[in-house]
């Protein structure tokens, strides 16, 4: 069998091969215990679709192990049998749609690829997401949500393979706790994607981690689309405990991960999303510190209500404080976010300004005095800082939310492993204590808990301290240490050869 046959004859030969002329390394195969590597299980399903034995396909399978890279090979080597198939290509963006439609492309401009098939681009198609070969075959990118116009997959009245509508990362991870863009995304495929096929036989390819109990995948398995999918379900870690992909995340990593991502491991990683109506934070994750540690920097952040009536959310002021975390005595590298105060309160918007004053007079008590107030800009807020951002010796920042920056639930999945990792505290007796605990016990990632203005607080402090690092750069802190600690051996060399010098 000749070189040509061989790459034809097998879709993950084909992967490994042509993955290392673009990139100059192999392809590695994942080599878990006990069961097959993952790479052989979608290249054999990718193949029974190929073949016509498999029209619809689901296949989940963890994020960042080689799913996209299995999916743009396909389409390139299904291009290699019969480059007149019609692709459709899709992603939760446009622009994630295209970068995978790119490689695509650059993977069919190969000296090789073209020497072996004799597969060429058409001269008159340069876009990366949407270019045609000169043998009638095409390739489209498209993002959720968006139109899909003059297009379609497959070829009409083929009874061999013709292409294929490709699914890939079909929600964002940010956005998919949002009932309206989910419901967005399987509304597009119920009324748009699936339509865009130019045979009742042209199959569809669903590929990507779970990530919502609700998602698309999760529907098209129950028969949303009146379709019998088949499913290849690949989790991390099997019933065995296994580890799928030992080299990138090993069983004892995949245990952490478990233990510190309440939700999305078991969504993303083990492909088995959990109802979102549990708590999010356990109280014993929360610190709670003998002693004040020495504070690099502390600051104030602000969520204000509407109105003075209980039954709604209440304004919150938190104070909190930041420090690097030490074990046994050692700097860990990591730092601390600190709970020092908390205050919650009912009160009209006129109120506002004389409440955080009576709180920043309260917090400048503490020995290491605030540098900043963050005030999320809603109709309250606006009015706050326009009040306040004239204070000398005060920092305004004001918090911008967008479509971008995701639903509540994305933001407090994302600060779960923050709090779960224990990097969050509060000081021994604090009187705010217990009232954060309990709030914190209640948070649900599916908003079925009631308030969540405290959360807030606490989501808005560990994304400014902790993930944007925008309060203290700890590569700042621990360079500006090693210089004290130079200047300091420095000093005390000198003042030895003083003494010296008197003796």
């Amino acid at each position: 069998m000749n070189t040509r046959d061989e790459l034809l004859s097998s879709l993950l030969l084909f992967t490994k091969v042509f993955y290392q002329l673009r990139y100059g390394r192999n392809f590695e195969l994942s080599e878990p215990v006990g069961r097959e590597s993952h790479y052989l299980l979608i290249a054999r399903a990718l193949t029974k679709v190929f073949l016509g034995d498999i029209k619809r396909l689901i296949i989940n399978v963890p994020p960042r192990y080689g799913k996209s890279e299995m999916l743009m090979s396909f389409v390139a080597w299904s291009l290699a049998h019969f480059p007149d198939s019609n692709f459709i290509y899709t992603s939760y963006s446009h622009s994630l749609a295209t970068q995978q439609t790119k490689t695509i492309r650059k993977l069919l401009s190969l000296y090789e690829y073209q020497k072996l098939f004799g597969v060429s681009l058409s001269p008159d198609s340069s876009a990366k997401d949407n270019f045609e070969l000169i043998q009638g075959g095409s390739v489209y990118a498209a993002g959720a949500m968006g139109s899909i116009t003059g297009r379609g997959a497959g070829i009409d009245g083929s009874t061999r393979f013709g292409g294929a509508v490709l699914i890939d990362d079909i929600h964002k991870p940010a956005e998919v706790f949002s009932d309206v863009i989910r419901e967005g995304v399987k509304e597009w495929y119920l009324n748009t994607l699936r339509s865009r096929v130019n045979d009742p036989n042209t199959p569809i390819i669903f590929i990507g981690q779970r990530l919502h109990e609700d998602d698309l995948a999760g529907n098209l398995i129950n028969g949303y689309d009146g379709h019998d999918w088949e499913l290849l379900a690949i989790p991390a870690l099997d019933q065995a405990d296994n580890a799928l992909l030992p080299r990138k995340h090993s069983k004892e990593d995949l245990h952490i991960m478990a233990e510190t991502m309440k939700y999305d491991f078991p969504a993303q990683y083990q492909q088995t999303p959990i109802p979102a109506g549990g708590g999010l934070f356990a109280r014993k994750d929360f610190v709670i510190l003998d002693n004040e540690p020495e504070m690099l920097a502390t600051f104030i952040v602000i969520d204000s209500a509407e109105t003075d009536k209980t039954y709604n959310d209440a304004t919150v002021f938190s104070f909190f404080g930041i420090y690097s975390i030490q074990s046994n005595g050692v700097d860990t590298g990591k730092l601390g976010l600190h709970w020092i105060d908390c205050e919650e309160c009912w009160i009209e918007p006129k109120d506002l300004q004389p409440a955080f004053l009576d709180f920043y007079t309260r917090t400048l008590r503490y020995p290491t005095k605030p540098m900043l107030a963050a005030i999320e800009k809603k109709s309250t807020g606006t009015y706050l800082l326009s009040l306040v951002r004239d204070m000398r010796g005060l920092r305004i920042l004001d918090i911008n939310r967008t479509i971008a920056s995701g639903s509540k639930a994305a933001r407090f999945l994302t600060i779960q492993p923050y709090v779960a990792s224990k990097l969050v505290s509060l000081p021994i007796g604090g009187k705010h204590n217990e009232t954060c605990l309990k709030h914190m016990e209640k948070i649900t990632a599916n908003d079925a808990h009631r308030y969540d203005d405290i959360a807030d607080t606490l989501a808005d402090g560990i994304k400014l301290a902790l993930i944007d690092q925008i309060i203290v750069n700890p590569a700042v802190v621990q360079s500006t240490d090693k210089i004290m600690k130079q200047m300091s051996a420095m000093n005390s060399r000198q003042q030895q050869a003083r003494r010296s010098v008197w003796r």
